[in-house]
Formats: structure tokens, sequence, C-alpha cells
């Protein structure tokens, strides 16, 4: 591989797929939570509509989808340009898969702390941004982190609508080359090193999230800090125990 066809071809590839990483994945944020949200609505008919929009974008190819906005959507008179029809198509599947992210999280928090929020007359939104939205953040992350490496991993389906990507500068180069060996092991790399980073930046995050609602990190390393956290968990289960029969009684 010469050195002009990497700083040509490959550097730009590797930031145009960080940049449809982080376009797609703001995307799939704002849908993951509006719908995720729509779908813990107590209103019946929005309810329905977010989870019909779940079960569509869920049950469908991204891939597809991808197509069908860059090729089917010119006859509604409405031209993505390559990059916009991909990242479209990414975040608004990967935002599907998110909302059921946000709605699960949401419904784990325990019914005395929503209780207490009724009771001190909190209105519905005051009840998710002070209560159920901080407590629900920290168990959101982790399955975020997942999602946010497959989206980077999925943003390999744009080249093949000629946004050139790395995997798109990687097949030219084969293309041109006929070295099918090092150009795949070198893309296997680029991504495991992508995705390394953006688990490192999230674990960053959920140490932080749990900080702010006062639980202690996990402790990685041995058999004792296994065992203490084991300990930490069942103090902290018999702490939250105790915490929500004083809130009920104070309410009471």
């Amino acid at each position: 591989m010469s050195s002009e066809f990497f700083t040509t071809w490959f550097l730009p590839g590797i930031w145009v797929t960080i940049q449809v990483t982080v376009y797609a994945a703001a995307l799939g944020a704002v849908v993951a939570f509006g719908i995720g949200l729509a779908r813990s609505s107590q209103y019946w008919i929005v309810r329905f509509l977010a989870g019909v929009y779940f079960e569509i974008f869920r049950g469908t190819s991204a891939l597809v989808l991808m197509f069908w906005m860059f090729f089917a959507l010119p006859f509604f008179g409405w031209q993505l340009v390559p990059m916009w029809a991909g990242v479209s198509a990414l975040g608004l599947t990967y935002g599907a898969y998110g909302s059921e992210v946000v709605r699960g999280s949401l419904a784990a928090v325990t019914p005395a702390q929503k209780e207490a929020g009724i009771a001190l007359n909190f209105t519905r939104w005051q009840r998710l941004r002070l209560i159920e939205l901080p407590q629900a953040w920290p168990e959101m992350v982790p399955p975020f982190n997942n999602l946010l490496i497959e989206l980077m991993k999925g943003t390999a389906l744009v080249s093949v609508i000629t946004v050139a990507d790395m995997t798109f500068a990687g097949n030219l180069l084969r293309l041109g080359t006929n070295e099918t060996t090092p150009i795949y092991t070198l893309l296997l790399v680029l991504y495991f090193v992508l995705a390394f980073l953006i688990t490192r930046g999230m674990r960053m995050l959920e140490r932080k999230a749990k900080a702010g609602i006062g639980q202690r990190p996990e402790k990685r390393g041995g058999i004792t800090a296994k065992l203490s956290a084991r300990g930490e968990t069942v103090q902290a289960g018999s702490q939250s125990a105790g915490g929500a029969g004083t809130v009920a009684g104070g309410m009471g």
C-alpha cells in the first residue's frame, strides 16, 4: 500500500466513518429518547404510534432502508445525497433499538420513587427530569455502548451507496492491487480501534452517571474486588429497601 493512497483515500475514509457514526448516533439518540418516552406515555394513542414506529424500523433491514432512501425517494421529489441517506437510515434504525433501552430503563425505576414524585405534586415532566431519568440513565449507558459500537460497524454499509468511508477506500485499493488479506486485516484493526475508543469513552460516561446518583463505580481486577463489589451490591440493596420504606413512611 503506497503512502500516497493512504493519505489520499484511507485517512479521509476514516474521517468519513467517524462523521457518519457521530451524525447517525445524534439522530439515533433523538429518536431513542423521543420514541422511548412516547412508549411510556399515559396516552394510548401516543404509545400506539410510537409502537408502530418501533416495530417497523426494528423489523426492516438498514441496508434496504438505505437503498430506499437513496434510490426511491427521488421518485417522490426528495433527493438525498449519499452521506445523508446513510446517516438517516442508520439513525432511524438504531434509534428504534435504543427506544427499547429507554423504555425498559424507565420502567425499571422503583414505583416508590415515582409515587414520591406524585405525592410531591410534581408534573409528569418534573418526575421524568428530576426522578426517573437521573436514575434510569446509568442503566442506559451499557446497552447504548453496545448499540453505538454496532452503529459504528454498520457504517460500512454506506460504502455501497458510494460514500467514501474507509471500507470504500479499502475495496478501491483491493481492486487496484489485488492485495486482499493485508487490506481487510487493516480494516479489521481500524474498526477494532474505533470500537475500543468508544467503549473507553462510554465507560467513563457510565462512571460519571453512577457518581451523579451516589453509586460507586465497579471495581475490576481480581477475586477480592469481585467479592467487595458483591458486598457493596447487597449493602446497597438493603439501603435502597430501607430508603424506600423511609420515603413511604414519610409520605404517609
